[in-house]
This record gives structure tokens, sequence and C-alpha cells, in this order.
């Protein structure tokens, strides 16, 4: 399943995302869930909740059956300490 995820992610999803200044990380694939961080412009968008349920998570379940949720992986810290950096 890991495969099939990766190829929706790069064909399907990650350049809607671009179009906006947004980009999307497959973190990992376990037991039907997909963890993913969301980078760029879709990091720090209050629409990034509703985009990762009704895009990603909606095409994700379209495309495999077998994909149960799409959850997103915190990375605050990361953001935090890159910005630090700046």
């Amino acid at each position: 399943m890991l495969k099939e995820v990766k190829r929706v992610i790069e064909k399907e999803i990650s350049p809607l995302l671009a179009m906006e200044g947004g980009s999307i990380e497959l973190v990992s694939v376990e037991d039907g869930t997909v963890k993913v961080r969301l980078r760029g412009a879709c990091a720090g968008c209050p629409m990034s909740q509703f985009t990762l349920v009704n895009f990603v998570e909606a095409t994700l379940k379209e495309k495999i059956p077998e994909v149960k949720e799409v959850v997103a992986v915190d990375d605050s810290r990361e953001r935090f300490e890159e910005l630090w950096k700046r």
C-alpha cells in the first residue's frame, strides 16, 4: 500500500497543493493510517485541517480503499526551530 499512497500523493495531491504554495510529505503508512506532514503555505494555513480531510484523505480513500484515515504529524517544534534560525 505504501507504493500506491506515494504514487497518489506525487501524481494527484502534491501538484494541487503546490499551486497554492504548499506541499506534503509522506511520513508513514501503517494499518490503514497514513501520516503526512504539511509544509509550505499548508503548514500555517487555518484551512489545513479542512484540506487534510476533504482533499488529501478523500483522494487517498477514493483511490486506495484500504486507507482508513490520514493524520497530520505536528511539526510545530521543527517549524519553531527553523524560524528561530532565521
